[in-house]
């Protein structure tokens, strides 16, 4: 038998064997808004192996660093929810460092994952992976097809380069590398810097310290029309945890939305936050601000044949973020 081929027939056996509480599990971006739901997805679940390294510990950008780290830990299974994130005002000031950390991260834990030989491996991307102007709602089938939204774009070709490259190894090695494209994420842990943050956070920080201020009016970037879809972070984390048990490469193709298929305007969500903060001012939308892709909302029937749907409603969700933000400010 070829070489190659005795090579994908070993890994494909490997991917036969499933996610076991024993498993020693490497969470990459632990303390992030997706990892940290991950870490507690996996405790819930009885998984006690789990390894993680801070930044201070270990620099993902660092190729030698992180080959040797996974040679000498060598976990079974990998979780690659590490990145450098932002939204819109970060991605537009910072694209050099944006295209280039995240490329470096991911390429570099992907290729020593394959060195190390690990069992599966779970690739976290991004719903800006799609063309600007895709039709609505995106499935898999439309990556490639079109412009990206300028605004991030390095990001996103960064994503692209990641899902390709699992994806690849798959078809060369045999692998069992999987991608998963989630849309606009929410919930406990999220960044609420007000230069750096997404739209959620964002929102919550400035309606609540308006409130407290006593502020009239409340100013949000763009328009108010974009409409964007939202997932509960730990939603999110429970269906990477239910792809790595239950799923391989060759049953999901080349990655998967995770998305809760359902969306709405940022004028909506602006209202939603302000009646859950309990601000009662008015809402200024700022028309000189970029609005960025006029919709993004998530084709999620592939993950819904997979056996997996979003449980957590977007009232309760917010409601619970801003019950964080709130216990952040506590400390």
């Amino acid at each position: 038998m070829h070489y190659v081929a005795v090579k994908v027939l070993k890994r494909l056996i490997i991917m036969s064997e499933g996610m076991q509480s024993e498993s020693k599990i490497y969470v990459a971006g632990h303390r992030g808004l997706v990892g940290s739901a991950i870490m507690r997805r996996l405790k819930a679940g009885g998984y006690l192996n789990i390894i993680t390294r801070t930044h201070a510990e270990l620099d993902l950008i660092d190729q030698i660093a992180v080959t040797d780290f996974l040679a000498q830990e060598n976990p079974d299974y990998v979780f690659l929810a590490a990145a450098k994130v932002g939204g819109i005002l970060a991605n537009n000031t910072y694209p050099a460092d944006f295209i280039y950390q995240n490329l470096m991260i991911q390429s570099n834990i992907i290729h020593a994952a394959f060195l190390s030989k690990i069992k599966k491996l779970l690739f976290l991307g991004s719903s800006c992976i799609y063309p600007k102007f895709a039709p609505q709602p995106m499935n898999e089938d439309h990556l490639l097809t079109g412009i990206l939204e300028p605004t991030n774009e390095p990001y996103a070709i960064a994503k692209i380069a990641g899902i390709k490259m699992c994806s690849s190894y798959n078809r060369q090695y045999g692998t069992n590398f999987i991608s998963v494209m989630p849309t606009n994420l929410y919930g406990p842990g999220d960044n609420y810097d007000l230069q750096n943050s997404h739209v959620m956070p964002a929102m919550i920080r400035k309606m609540h310290e308006a409130k407290i201020r006593g502020d009239t009016k409340v100013c949000v970037w763009g328009s108010g029309s974009p409409r964007r879809e939202f997932l509960y972070n730990e939603d999110m984390a429970d269906a990477c945890v239910f792809l790595m048990e239950n799923r391989d490469a060759n049953e999901i193709g080349e990655f998967v939305n995770i998305g809760v298929g359902e969306d709405l305007t940022i004028r909506e969500l602006a209202e939603k936050v302000s009646r859950v903060v309990g601000y009662h001012g008015e809402l200024v939308f700022d028309t000189s601000k970029p609005d960025g892709t006029p919709q993004k909302l998530l084709d999620v029937k592939r993950l819904n044949k997979l056996g997996w749907r979003s449980k957590t409603i977007l009232d309760e969700g917010i409601k619970l973020a801003y019950q964080d933000f709130i216990k952040g400010q506590c400390v």
